[in-house]
């Protein structure tokens, strides 16, 4: 995701992305020797902070990693000094038509409920995500979703994937407690969110407004993984943002 963004700003900040368990570059336990929780993945990358000794750092969140680092910013909200957030959310109005499943499995655990979410490791819905809503969908990089899919076929993963999609119903309890931070701690926001998406859609990115005096929102006509299509446009405003806040 951040393969091409970090190149980009890398002449002025230090950036560092990590995978969470079970994603990425990053080890995959079954689910049997890890618990595969958002409040684990969030312990594990707030360690991994505090071993490279970032005392201070601004967050880009997006999709799944929203709930992990709203929750290091719950337990330590003097380390972030700002936030960009893309298609993350922490709001229930951004929860609309696409979690309907998610919402009837998290109420009722059958096996037929869980088969439902079993799409989520297809092939085409990963190439889905990159390519729905995109102002160009032919011209997404093919290796995105090749790549993507290749770690989801891994033999365990579609365990490790429902583990985590089961747990996500834990994040929406946490709402308040992630809006009140951010009424009382405030740090300034970048909002760069593609309008396109079908998972996080735009009614998400708004109401960030009504917890965050100092928010820059610009609403971008592409997709969920906006990045792919608005590279440029999200860098330059990184950029000028950190630049006029830190």
């Amino acid at each position: 995701m951040f393969r091409n963004l970090i190149p980009a700003l890398a002449d002025e900040f230090y950036l560092v992305a990590p995978d969470m368990i079970g994603y990425g570059k990053s080890s995959m336990p079954s689910v049997d020797e890890f618990e595969y929780t958002f409040d684990n993945q969030a312990d594990i990358i707030n360690k991994f902070t505090e071993e490279l000794g970032l005392t201070e750092y601004s967050m880009y969140v997006i999709d799944y990693g929203a709930p992990v680092g709203f929750r290091i910013f719950a337990e330590h909200p003097e380390r972030v000094q700002a936030f960009i957030i893309q298609n993350g959310n922490a709001y229930e109005e951004g929860l609309e038509t696409f979690w309907d499943d998610w919402k009837t499995w998290w109420n009722d655990k059958t096996p037929e409920n869980e088969a439902k979410l079993h799409y989520l490791v297809a092939a085409d819905t990963t190439k889905w995500q990159y390519t729905y809503g995109m102002n160009s969908p032919n011209s997404v990089d093919q290796s995105t979703w090749i790549t993507d899919n290749v770690g989801l076929q891994r033999p365990g993963n579609v365990a490790v994937q429902l583990a985590m999609a089961y747990d996500y119903q834990t994040n929406l309890p946490l709402y308040p407690q992630w809006q009140e931070q951010f009424r009382e701690h405030d740090p300034p926001a970048l909002i760069v969110w593609g309008a396109n998406d079908y998972i996080f859609p735009e009614s998400g990115a708004h109401p960030y407004e009504n917890d965050l005096s100092d928010v820059e929102k610009h609403i971008l006509d592409t997709g969920h993984f906006a990045l792919e299509g608005e590279l440029d446009f999200i860098a330059e405003k990184i950029s000028s943002f950190l630049k006029s806040r830190l």
